[in-house]
């Protein structure tokens, strides 16, 4: 059987999958403008990024306008996948697996807001129940 590669985009494609992901769908031209809010992105490495991700299948396209020129490119992952991964491979290397350390460690931050707290201390209670 074959083995599923491990999901592991870039910091350029993931900021591409997070445009994906709000707008569903986009060309080219409408994933750089937003990439460009950002920081300056060239239009050509927007593209060769898309046509890398759609080999890697993080993305899919389908052909649009006159003799099918422009692509219209969509997320061919789940924002919850690549989250799930991105968070496993953090809690690995940086809390040598320990979720709870995680947790911990987040929660004795000086900037948590009372409503974050609030809202964490009712999340707790959904799992006791």
């Amino acid at each position: 059987m074959k083995k599923k590669k491990p999901i592991k985009p870039s910091e350029q494609e993931l900021a591409i999958l997070q445009v994906l992901w709000q707008q569903k769908s986009a060309t080219v031209k409408e994933v750089n403008a937003v990439l460009n809010q950002q920081r300056p992105t060239g239009y050509t490495t927007t593209l060769k990024l898309l046509q890398i991700m759609h080999e890697k299948q993080l993305v899919t396209r389908t052909s649009e306008g006159a003799k099918g020129r422009s692509h219209i490119y969509s997320a061919a992952v789940q924002e919850s996948q690549i989250n799930n991964h991105l968070l496993d491979n953090f809690i690995q290397r940086v809390f040598q697996g320990s979720t709870s350390k995680l947790v911990l460690r987040a929660l004795g931050r000086d900037d948590a807001s009372a409503e974050e707290l609030e809202e964490i201390r009712q999340y707790l209670d959904q799992l006791k129940k």
